[in-house]
């Protein structure tokens, strides 16, 4: 899923990060590298399937906790029985703010909780309702009918972030909690949430403090979407719009 790395890093390069490294499976790394030439990409071994492989982990956590002041993971990612050790890795090494999205979180649910670090701030779960059915071990008609409680109580037992991403999207820490209001059904198209795990990473690295990114990111996002929303519709909005007004839209912010 090369799009959704380079959504998600374009993103970050339209969220104000001065530099973006890709780390990928070394066979798409002309794909990525070949989609936007503002960022670095950097190539791991892959599996047989094009993801990464398990002798990748070391090198790929290595350079993330070296290279960065914060991480963002899990948009294109894939699924496989390395990407828990992944998943692992980076939590007990990263001591950046770290942004996990998409299969991230998938890789996520099978990660004992005991094995999270004890300072969890710095970590932003950014679930779909489908995805925080799987990893708070709910059922999807439980998440729809109390998803905000559930999303704050989810929060506050494992000290996260979470976004609950939806209609009205939700942004917890378990103490505080905001409903955005920004956005429109054409946002319900691949990519739009890679390009938000981008944005909010973006806004860490300068200084924004995680719940205050968190915010920032999801208004500002939505907003782009409604300002490609009045131009192009909602029918024909896809994720690469949002790419195109964000930068109107952070200015709306201050930014």
């Amino acid at each position: 899923m090369s799009g959704a790395a380079v959504l998600c890093a374009s993103g970050g390069l339209r969220g104000g990060a001065g530099l973006v490294q890709v780390a990928v499976p070394g066979e798409i790394l002309p794909i990525v590298a070949g989609a936007n030439p503002c960022y670095l990409t950097a190539a791991f071994p892959q599996d047989m399937r094009g993801r990464f492989a398990a002798a990748a982990i070391d090198e790929l956590v290595d350079l993330a906790v070296t290279w960065a002041d914060v991480i963002a993971v899990g948009p294109g990612l894939g699924q496989s029985d390395a990407m828990p050790g992944l998943m692992t890795s980076l939590l007990d090494r990263a001591a950046m703010p770290l942004v996990i999205d998409a299969d991230g979180l998938n890789a996520l649910t099978r990660v004992p909780v005991e094995s999270w670090p004890s300072n969890r701030q710095r970590v932003i779960l950014t679930p779909h309702p489908g995805e925080f059915a799987r990893l708070a071990s709910l059922t999807p008609d439980q998440v729809r009918a109390d998803g905000p409680k559930l999303a704050f109580q989810f929060a506050a037992d494992r000290g996260v972030i979470l976004i609950l991403k939806g209609h009205g999207t939700i942004v917890t820490d378990g103490r505080r909690l905001y409903r955005n209001t920004t956005g429109n059904p054409g946002m319900a198209t691949g990519g739009t949430g890679d390009v938000l795990t981008g944005l909010i990473a973006a806004l860490m690295g300068q200084g924004i403090e995680p719940f205050d990114a968190a915010v920032l990111g999801v208004w500002a996002h939505g907003r782009a979407g409604d300002l490609a929303a009045e131009h192009l519709g909602q029918t024909a909005l896809i994720a690469t719009d949002l790419l195109v007004y964000l930068p109107a839209a952070l200015r709306e912010a201050g930014g």
